[in-house]
């Protein structure tokens, strides 16, 4: 994975965990959150396959948080105008919706990324009591649908072609 991403897969967590918080306790945090950072990772490296895609973002920016805060209704107060919410990217945002709320897909997409390069992510691809428990509005397919059907045509036209050339 390029370091390119790295502040991207940290914003969009964040966003992501700002938006749709975990259940109260440490532990529901912790489990929230990697579920978050592993769908936000497999998202950015779906959207930015190559190193040179990663420094074309660098270069052009990812272009923020305004817009999902405006869907999601988030109030963000004195943390809107906060440094890290312009490394938000609206669509890699968008598919980690849809990686969370259907984790078929992102099995899907982690074949196509290849494990290898994504690393495991079954806290991702195959959530279990525990994870639901602990993120149950990072995994609610209905609050999680107003961000996922922003991009969700363009993911799965990426996970088809991706699926097809494989075949």
């Amino acid at each position: 994975m390029s370091a390119d991403l790295d502040p991207v897969i940290a914003a969009g967590t964040r966003w992501l965990l700002t938006s749709f918080p975990p259940a109260p306790g440490a532990f529901s945090r912790v489990l929230a959150e990697a579920q978050a950072r592993q769908a936000v990772t497999l998202a950015a490296m779906l959207r930015y396959p190559t190193p040179l895609d990663g420094q074309l973002l660098h270069l052009l920016g990812p272009g923020g948080s305004s817009r999902l805060d405006w869907l999601t209704g988030a109030d963000q107060g004195a943390n809107a105008d906060a440094d890290w919410r312009s490394w938000v990217d609206e669509t890699v945002v968008s598919w980690a919706a849809c990686l969370l709320a259907v984790p078929a897909l992102s099995v899907d997409a982690h074949g196509i990324v290849g494990r290898g390069r994504a690393g495991e992510l079954t806290r991702l691809t195959d959530p279990g009591a525990h994870e639901h428990d602990a993120a149950p509005l990072l995994r609610h397919p209905d609050l999680l649908e107003p961000v996922a059907a922003l991009h969700r045509a363009l993911l799965l036209d990426v996970l088809g072609h991706e699926k097809a050339a494989l075949g």
